[in-house]
């Protein structure tokens, strides 16, 4: 949060301390067992317009809601993948890194997902490399290796992206990032989505062509990797 409000000039005055406590009594109001936090900082009101100049003061919102992102029989099945005409931004036009709500070049691809009838969208970028999914990341496995597209190709660096490839070295999986095109994902043996909300997701078929393996034994061992760090960690099971 303060290295992308940093980036985009935006100033975040709470102290750290302050955020948790904040995001905690909202934690403590929301009534549902299982939920999705997310902490938003907007430069403020201000006159109609794009100039940030006149935005009074920094504004904080917290919200805590339900989310499913994927329904329980997707999560057992896989979900099925296209490619996005959409092309994902170049990194000198908006850093992957910034982490913002900036989602209208993810919305775009999302329609196509929703049109064709698939679950989710792949985002190429504009060298036809494979950057992300809409609302997530993506990985392939291929002769028992863990892929990850690099930042540098348009993905975002994900929470749970960096947990997974943390996870699969302690496991002993030789898992890297590198630059993957649309025939690594049609050849691929596995493939699967993390993200903070979708958490581990296998894919089942990407354009049509069925994986493999779905799930397959490498996403098994992350998911159930995964599962583990978070009763450590936070001392209960998610969904």
């Amino acid at each position: 949060l303060r290295h992308s409000g940093h980036v985009i000039a935006l100033d975040i005055p709470w102290e750290d301390d302050q955020l948790a406590e904040i995001t905690m009594s909202v934690v403590d109001a929301f009534e549902g067992e299982d939920g999705y936090i997310r902490m938003i900082v907007t430069r403020g009101d201000g006159p109609l317009g794009i100039d940030p100049a006149p935005c009074s003061s920094p504004r904080l919102i917290v919200i805590a809601s339900d989310l499913e992102m994927v329904n329980h029989a997707a999560r057992g099945e896989g979900v099925r993948l296209i490619t996005a005409a959409t092309r994902r931004l170049p990194p000198d036009g908006l850093d992957p890194r910034i982490k913002s709500l900036n989602y209208l070049n993810h919305i775009l691809a999302r329609i196509e997902a929703n049109r064709a009838g698939a679950d989710e969208a792949v985002l190429l970028n504009a060298q036809g490399r494979v950057a992300e999914g809409t609302a997530d990341n993506l990985f392939v496995v291929r002769d028992g290796r863990l892929l990850t597209p690099p930042v540098i190709d348009g993905a975002l660096p994900g929470i749970t992206r960096a947990l997974v490839l943390q996870l699969a070295g302690e496991m002993g999986i030789e898992a890297c990032e590198q630059s993957l095109a649309p025939y690594d994902l049609y050849t691929a043996d596995e493939c699967f989505l993390t993200g903070t909300g979708a958490e581990l997701i296998p894919v089942r078929d990407i354009d049509g062509r069925a994986m493999k393996t779905c799930p397959g034994p490498v996403f098994q061992c992350c998911n159930q990797a995964f599962r583990q760090a978070i009763r450590r960690h936070c001392g209960g099971e998610t969904r």
